[in-house]
């Protein structure tokens, strides 16, 4: 009996670490931010009743559809990733997972989250996530290697989840749904642009073309930083234009602005990998609680 407990655990325990490599394939952890966003979007466009079911299917639906997109990803970058420092322990570069079997799951996680869409929410919601897999996939992903383009461009599909969201719960996306997009486009410019920085070298051996990476002083990588988080203001006025947000949620949003724009300030007087993750970590804390802002803005209006 002890040899079979022994066995059970064993096999119990391979299942789990199994699971681990499945969710870093997924970079399960990041698209919880996305799907927040999701949610968001989903919430805010139901107006007064929202369909619990609906956003559980929506929310299931985006997320198999984010798997799907990342890993690819790591399937089509396994080379670079491989000779970077941050990424050389993924799943496929370590030889955890065979690149194989990274593309036919992640090929069922992607048809999954697009069909489960159709059937629980919307045509059109399902056309969105197809859009979203096929630009990170197929525009991004060897963008990364051409053109220093390639922050701006990923941020389109970065930008869509909550327009997702908005036009699962409506049928189609509002003034409301385009609002969300614009702060989640100008957000992501200092988010990567910060990682590119701290993590230059790592960029450079993979052969990534980032501004970073061609910015040797860090001179204009922490000026766009600055810029974009100017912008970011009055772009987090949208919602309230669109008439989303009212006097609770405008208080939040120009905080936070304010808050990440000190920091973008600082990364430009001292243009050190230190600064560069502060802003990194300042972009991370603005977003949830600007959407938070929103959400509770909603509740209590």
């Amino acid at each position: 009996m002890s040899g079979l407990r022994v066995a059970a655990a064993c096999a119990g325990s391979a299942r789990l670490e199994r699971l681990r490599e499945y969710l870093a394939l997924a970079k399960f952890p990041l698209h919880l931010l996305v799907l927040a966003t999701v949610a968001c979007g989903y919430g805010l466009g139901s107006a007064e009743r929202v369909s619990w079911a609906g956003l559980l299917g929506t929310l299931l639906g985006a997320g198999l559809t984010a798997f799907g997109a990342a890993a690819w990803n790591q399937f089509l970058e396994r080379e670079p990733d491989a000779r970077m420092r941050r990424t050389m322990n993924r799943p496929l570069p370590a030889g955890r997972i065979r690149p194989a079997e990274a593309l036919v799951v992640g090929s069922l996680w992607a048809l999954a989250g697009v069909g489960l869409l159709a059937l629980v929410a919307n045509a059109a919601s399902a056309a969105i996530a197809a859009a979203i897999f096929l630009l990170y996939v197929g525009v991004y992903t060897p963008l990364k290697r051409i053109s220093t383009l390639n922050t701006l461009v990923g941020a389109v599909p970065g930008a869509l989840p909550p327009v997702l969201g908005w036009t699962a719960a409506t049928g189609a996306p509002g003034h409301g749904a385009w609002s969300l997009f614009a702060i989640l486009f100008v957000w992501q410019v200092p988010h990567l642009l910060a990682i590119a920085w701290y993590a230059r070298e790592d960029f450079a051996r993979a052969g990534f073309r980032m501004l970073s990476v061609m910015d040797a002083d860090g001179r204009l990588t922490s000026r766009e930083c600055l810029l974009f988080t100017l912008v970011l203001l009055p772009a987090s006025m949208l919602p309230v234009v669109a008439g989303l947000g009212g006097a609770l949620y405008i208080a939040v949003a120009v905080c936070a602005g304010l808050g990440l724009t000190a920091g973008a300030v600082r990364f430009v007087r001292e243009r050190t990998p230190v600064q560069a993750r502060r802003v990194f970590w300042g972009t991370l804390a603005y977003l949830p609680l600007v959407l938070l802002g929103l959400w509770l803005d909603w509740i209590f209006r």
